[in-house]
């Protein structure tokens, strides 16, 4: 194989599969009321949990609300952690801070992760919290980076550190984004009382780069029927390409020694089988399994990408191996030949997204350190 370029820097979001598909917009009705509503609350608030994706810390800001975001006190939590390069996420944190901006980096299914951002949130309130009878904190954020989980797990921690009078109540979370469509207020602690208020995830009504909008369909939230999964994941493969991630997994397979999964006599009663039926929890084959089809993948984009003898400056070139590396995962993400070509590449897609969202392909950072 000849020498792979230094991978360079380009601007992704300009190649002819993602300019066909045209700038992405994802403004539904709800969002410029629900923007309208920021706007309102976020003049009465006393501090604002500005929550964004990790993997993406300055797409993922919504910057229609930045100029009255900047004159609040603010807390930039960068939730999804988990999902990001631990190694660079150091050098997020002194970039923010060199901006003079208080920043944390959470999980919001985490409570000791969540209780750092509270702790924070106290420190910040501390100077208002003598003078003020009722405090207000403000939640906000772009569609599915993870708000209502916040909010949820606040609660919980809130619940057992303070004397709460009214049940607190939870917050709606889904995978999808826009679940939350309307401002609501729950109150988590007493003298002061200190409410949260959870916002529906809202976007600019235009997203005027093309890049900046893949990446916020990459990590969920656009819809993926607003860009089409395709699309999503021809960005995903020119990203990994481009930056040479598929020749780091190399020496990362393991051979996975399977088992065959043990049977259980099943009793001939059980009140249990009388139940809902439930999703059935993941059992040791099944993980064997999904450790399989990643690693699969991993080696088929390892494998296609070694032997490309191409230019990956080259735009043309680029895609010729996107397709070749579509056409390739079919048979490692078990898609069988009776699809027909559109079904089995919507599927590819569809799959290749997914992993990448679970982090099961590895933790990523999509913007770059300014």
């Amino acid at each position: 194989m000849r020498g792979l370029k230094k991978v360079m820097k380009k601007g992704l979001g300009e190649m002819s599969f993602n300019m066909g598909g045209g700038v992405i917009n994802w403004f539904p009705g709800h969002m410029a009321a629900a923007t309208r509503a920021i706007r309102d609350r976020l003049k009465v608030s006393d501090l604002v949990i500005e929550v964004r994706d990790a993997r993406i810390p300055l797409s993922s800001a919504n910057e229609d609300l930045q100029s009255m975001l900047s004159g609040k006190r603010r807390i930039i939590a960068l939730n999804k952690k988990d999902l990001a390069n631990p190694n660079i996420m150091p050098k997020w944190i002194r970039h923010f801070e060199s901006c003079n901006q208080d920043c944390i980096t959470i999980n919001a299914h985490s409570t000791s992760s969540v209780n750092k951002l509270v702790e924070l949130v106290e420190l910040k309130l501390k100077e208002v919290i003598s003078r003020e009878p009722t405090l207000l904190v403000m939640v906000v954020g772009v569609p599915n980076v993870g708000k209502s989980a916040l909010i949820n797990n606040v609660h919980k921690i809130a619940a057992t550190r303070f004397p709460a009078q009214d049940k607190l109540k939870r917050a709606t979370v889904g995978p999808l984004p826009g679940v939350t469509q309307d401002i609501a207020g729950y109150k988590i602690a007493h003298k002061p009382s200190i409410y949260v208020l959870d916002t529906p995830g809202v976007l600019v009504p235009s997203i005027p780069d093309i890049e900046t909008g893949l990446k916020l369909a990459l990590s969920g939230s656009v819809k993926d029927s607003v860009v089409g999964e395709e699309r999503i994941a021809q960005y995903l493969l020119a990203l990994l390409n481009t930056r040479g991630t598929p020749l780091h997994w190399r020496n990362m397979g393991r051979r996975l020694q399977k088992s065959p999964k043990e049977e259980t006599a099943k009793p001939k009663y059980n009140v249990k089988d009388l139940l809902k039926p439930q999703r059935k929890p993941l059992d040791q084959t099944d993980v064997y399994y999904v450790e399989d089809i990643v690693m699969k993948v991993q080696n088929t984009l390892n494998t296609t990408l070694s032997e490309f003898d191409g230019d990956l400056d080259n735009e043309a070139d680029l895609e010729i191996l996107i397709e070749r590396q579509f056409e390739e995962l079919q048979s490692s993400l078990k898609i069988g030949p009776q699809r027909t070509a559109s079904e089995a590449r919507t599927m590819v897609a569809k799959k290749l997204i997914t992993l990448f969202r679970s982090g099961k392909l590895g933790p990523f950072i999509l913007d770059d350190v300014p």
